[in-house]
């Protein structure tokens, strides 16, 4: 989130002898004897990627963490935020126990299990590894830790997954893992943030912030991947991600699977793309994410944007501890220190809206982020709206909680699409203002169609009442299936491709509602 104020677990059959005295070895000496452990495969696991052939599946009741311990009971992290079917990758663990397991599951329905474990490790001797290093420029913690194993992905189906590691004492965390599609073509592309993920992470004392001294002027001006996330190790994942996950395969739409950085590098995951929805909090955008996803927009892709706050932070993406891309750079306030500025200027890692390339979110999200904290009622404007089909809502209809904890509103004037329709205008106090938090939907030319939900707590309210997370803001049953019935309508026709083309055209309110 953007402070308004912030200027902010023998060896399985066919496994070679090779391997097998490699793994004895990594039992009794140390698991960096042998930095690669096969996995039991769990029975009907193929070598099918494609999510639909995942549908029918048994799930795995047991994914969750039953005991975090204490920080040092168990940590990890991936040497790749993504991974395409197949690929291998490393994971590097500290623990504090004599030997743990890696367990991964796949996110999704399930038949309500909401998740799928599809490959388990043995039992890999515990290490403690050394302290975190601080790089004193930018103020960016590295773990530094050797790599414990690498996994080979060959059976992993496309998806979003959690590895979860367990240490002999009981003790749990997360590693998110997104194993990447490369085809988007009449899917819907479901966009996962681990930019923002790492923004937020304070792992080794520091994020984008706050420093180790708790202070914004000692945070990082830049945060690695090379370290593990904090608190469960997926929280922001948890948070922001999961239910949409789950909502969008019960839905059984055709999916794929991919994050921001992916698209950054290579957006040809988004060529033909049906949809592409960016999750409940993506905050943080390099230039070249947001022209590929505007591009796709403009060639037909519909786009969804289902927290607040999205695309507000510019960022850049810089070479992490033996890999490109694992370092995400943003000044923020302290723009002119950045070594781009100012020659540079459209690479400056700072607010969007800002100087010196000032480029408001709007004109792709066809709203802005406004401010924080809040917490408020969403109120309903366009009742009649196809999005609220099924709901049964009518204009003025209220639903207490879901508006927070950031907001975004439609400003007209700054970048915002004309052919828009406020489908939900909430009056809310932020900080003493009085304001509104908007819902908005419009359509281009090539008719793609933009839903903007303005508020972060959207994604949040598809589990609210259920205990899934925790807490839930106060959020009702009754807000909760509204908040669900929306958001089928919603991904629904986008996965049915161009809105404009099978869809009512929106209705433009913004000027009445804004009296301008």
């Amino acid at each position: 989130m953007a402070p308004a104020q912030n200027p902010a677990h023998g060896a399985e059959p066919g496994i070679s002898r090779r391997r097998l005295l490699c793994l004895c070895a990594g039992m009794g000496l140390g698991a960096a004897a042998c930095d690669h452990v096969p996995g039991r495969r769990p029975h009907g696991a193929g070598d099918v990627h494609l999510p639909e052939a995942e549908r029918d599946a048994r799930g795995t009741p047991d994914w969750r963490i039953a005991s975090l311990g204490p920080p040092d009971a168990i940590a990890g992290y991936a040497d790749r935020v993504s991974v395409t079917p197949g690929q291998e990758f490393g994971l590097f663990v500290s623990t504090t126990a004599a030997s743990f397991r890696v367990s991964a599951f796949r996110v999704g329905w399930y038949g309500g299990a909401l998740a799928r474990r599809v490959w388990t490790s043995p039992p890999i001797r515990g290490r403690v590894q050394q302290a975190p290093r601080i790089a004193p420029e930018t103020r960016t913690v590295y773990a530094n830790w050797r790599r414990t194993l690498a996994l080979d992905t060959a059976s992993w189906p496309e998806g979003a997954y959690v590895l979860r590691l367990e240490a002999a004492t009981g003790h749990q965390r997360y590693v998110p893992l997104i194993v990447r599609s490369v085809r988007g073509t009449g899917r819907t592309v479901l966009l996962h943030a681990p930019a923002t993920w790492q923004a937020y992470n304070r792992w080794g004392g520091s994020s984008l912030y706050a420093g180790t001294t708790g202070s914004y002027e000692t945070r990082s001006l830049a945060v690695s991947f090379d370290r593990p996330y904090d608190m469960d190790g997926a929280e922001k994942f948890r948070v922001y991600e999961w239910a949409a996950v789950v909502l969008a395969e019960r839905l059984g739409i055709p999916l794929a699977y991919s994050t921001g950085l992916d698209i950054h590098a290579d957006p040809a995951v988004l060529d033909g793309a049906a949809a592409v929805v960016c999750l409940g909090h993506d905050e943080y955008w390099t230039p070249q994410q947001r022209a590929h996803v505007t591009r796709a927009r403009d060639a037909g892709t519909n786009v969804a944007f289902l927290g607040a706050n999205t695309c507000f932070r510019r960022i850049r993406l810089e070479p992490g501890q033996g890999a490109d891309d694992r370092t995400v750079v943003c000044y923020k306030s302290a723009y002119r220190a950045d070594p781009c500025y100012p020659a540079q200027p459209a690479l400056v890692t700072t607010d969007f809206r800002t100087v010196p390339a000032p480029d408001p979110e709007s004109s792709l999200t066809g709203v802005l982020y406004e401010g924080y904290p809040v917490d408020a009622p969403y109120v309903v404007h366009s009742a009649g709206h196809w999005l609220h089909e099924g709901t049964g809502v009518r204009a003025g209809d209220a639903f207490p909680h879901l508006v927070g904890v950031e907001y975004d509103r439609v400003v007209p004037g700054v970048g915002t699409p004309w052919l828009l329709e406020i489908t939900a205008h909430s009056p809310l106090v932020c900080a003493g203002r009085p304001s509104h938090s908007d819902s908005a939907y419009y359509t281009v030319p090539s008719g793609a169609g933009v839903f903007a939900s303005g508020t972060m707590r959207w994604v949040e309210a598809l589990v609210a009442g259920t205990g899934e997370l925790g807490h839930d803001h106060g959020i009702d049953a009754r807000t909760r299936t509204f908040v669900a019935r929306t958001t089928e309508n919603l991904l629904r026709a986008f996965a049915e491709g161009p809105a404009a083309r099978h869809r009512p055209a929106p209705s433009p309110n913004a000027a009445d509602l804004y009296a301008i």
